[in-house]
């Protein structure tokens, strides 16, 4: 269920973030919807009920990191959300050694984040020598270390989490990758309605293969024989078992683009359950990722 904060204008449309306020997913949708009121939710389940239900507009749900991978159970979750995704977003992370103010460097004794925040940070943690401390969610740690107020104890959190929870920055971008940035798919209860031709778009979608000899093998040879480029292939098991797989894929394209849609009507021949998530359009960020926009 969303946390509750204070009240929200009924006009304002909300986007809604799993986390506590000033996490950095919030800071990610305050980025992309500067126009929007944020709206945190405890789980991922209750983000995407959130839109569901008609409380928020939009959902930012993370789905991989550049140090970390992919941010888990979210495969498992978005094709039974009943959401669209309508876009991506990538959010550098920032990570920030926050402490009540008057704390300096030699005072701490501890460090307060999230595992994945911590794992991110090893060298500054290392260097002064600090014992770390696993909260659920980076600006709940860093809410906490306000609350308790003892100069000894530090968070990792985002500029947003100290400035609202009115901590001090000893140490600005102690991330150990310069790298690590985390990418966002934008959900909405109607889909993008992206027309072919209309600019560099993504489509995503899930599907099962057949239990036979070399079926991933055929289900995908439409896309190479078609010239169709495949982003991203992940698979994971479902139905409690170790046999059945279900795979999510992301490709550059529209599914009306005559290319995708040979190699859609070929996947559709050699596997079973296929499902679009969404078609969209893809972020300009990933030209720059390779600085000759392929």
């Amino acid at each position: 269920m969303p946390f509750r904060g204070k009240p929200v204008a009924e006009s304002k449309k909300r986007i809604a973030f799993q986390g506590e306020t000033g996490a950095n997913s919030d800071l990610a949708c305050r980025r992309v919807h500067p126009d929007m009121e944020t709206l945190p939710c405890r789980t991922f389940e209750d983000t995407f009920a959130a839109v569901d239900s008609g409380e928020a507009d939009l959902a930012l749900i993370p789905i991989d990191n550049s140090v970390a991978g992919r941010v888990a159970d979210i495969h498992h979750l978005l094709p039974d959300s009943g959401l669209h995704i309508v876009g991506e977003h990538f959010q550098r992370v920032e990570h920030h050694l926050l402490a009540v103010k008057g704390a300096k460097l030699g005072d701490l004794t501890h460090v307060h984040s999230h595992v994945h925040a911590l794992n991110q940070c090893r060298n500054v943690i290392q260097e002064l020598e600090l014992e770390a401390v696993v909260h659920v969610d980076t600006a709940a740690a860093a809410r906490d270390i306000a609350e308790r107020g003892e100069k000894q104890h530090a968070a990792i959190a985002s500029d947003l989490a100290g400035e609202i929870y009115g901590l001090a920055c000893l140490r600005a971008n102690i991330e150990d990758a310069e790298h690590n940035t985390t990418r966002f798919l934008i959900m909405s209860r109607d889909e993008a309605n992206e027309r072919p031709g209309s600019g560099d778009l993504m489509t995503s979608f899930v599907f099962r293969v057949r239990n036979v000899p070399a079926a991933l093998y055929k289900a995908l040879g439409g896309f190479a024989t078609n010239g169709v480029n495949m982003t991203k292939l992940e698979s994971y098991l479902v139905g409690g078992g170790f046999i059945a797989a279900q795979f999510y894929a992301e490709v550059d394209g529209h599914p009306e683009d005559a290319n995708l849609a040979l190699a859609l009507e070929e996947l559709n021949f050699f596997s079973h359950e296929v499902r679009i998530l969404g078609v969209y359009p893809a972020n300009p960020f990933r030209k720059s990722m390779n600085g000759n926009g392929g």
